[in-house]
């Protein structure tokens, strides 16, 4: 139950921080400001999390992380099912305490919903959003199990890498899907925009879903074909 908790309120602290800043400061071509400060947070937000709950719970804080070390052997399916309903619900969490938040302070949305995650860079192409999704969530799945792997030599600076990594997609993706390659982040947010009003995010939302389980689940396999010793 605390592995549970502790997903919870990493999942809520990455959506509020990751996605706040994106409310904030705007995502959009001519701000690359904000590309760089929506990137770091998300980033950062892993580094501070990986450092305080990873001792606990592993610090998935992504349904697509989960799957790939459920496919590798790290996790049971009930351990599985128990982290991406908590990860859901930490999202849902951390997108209403945006809501409090932009709605009390009467700040403006500078991304019109919540920071979800949306097509437009792709000009609504759905191949080319999933394309998007696949690859960077296998990028970063990959330098997960990497470097939380028993034969890796990173000492402490695990979850820095992991960070900095979550930074590096986020640089490419953000104009292109907004980068979720974590479909709980993509979940909180979408649902919250369709509360204001704004359905897109969830019409769109399979993509951000389907997308970082595939580019998870291939690279759970091709890790554990290049660490096999057979």
């Amino acid at each position: 139950m605390k592995k549970f908790v502790a997903e919870f309120i990493g999942t809520m602290v990455l959506v509020t921080l990751g996605c706040g800043t994106a409310m904030l400061v705007g995502c959009d071509a001519s701000n690359g400001c904000g590309y760089l400060l929506t990137a770091l947070a998300f980033g950062l937000t892993i580094v501070a999390m990986a450092y305080s709950i990873g001792n606990i719970s592993g610090c998935h804080i992504n349904p697509a992380v989960s799957l790939g070390v459920l496919i590798t052997g790290g996790m049971n399916i009930k351990e599985f099912c128990g982290y991406v309903v908590s990860q859901c619900l930490g999202a849902f969490a951390g997108a209403g305490l945006l809501s409090v938040i932009f709605g009390a302070g009467k700040v403006t949305d500078m991304t019109g919903g919540f920071g979800s995650n949306g097509l437009a860079g792709v000009n609504g192409n759905y191949v080319a959003g999933l394309v998007v999704e696949i690859v960077l969530t296998f990028i970063f799945v990959t330098a997960i199990l990497g470097v939380t792997s028993k034969k890796a030599a990173h000492g402490s600076f695990g979850g820095l890498v992991i960070g900095l990594t979550l930074v590096l997609v986020h640089i490419l993706g953000i104009g292109l899907t907004g980068t979720s390659v974590n479909p709980a982040r993509s979940f909180g947010p979408a649902i919250a925009a369709c509360f204001e009003g704004n359905s897109t995010p969830a019409t769109e939302l399979w993509v951000f879903v389907v997308g970082p389980l595939v580019g998870a689940a291939i690279a759970a396999y091709v890790y554990k074909f290049l660490e096999s010793e057979k």
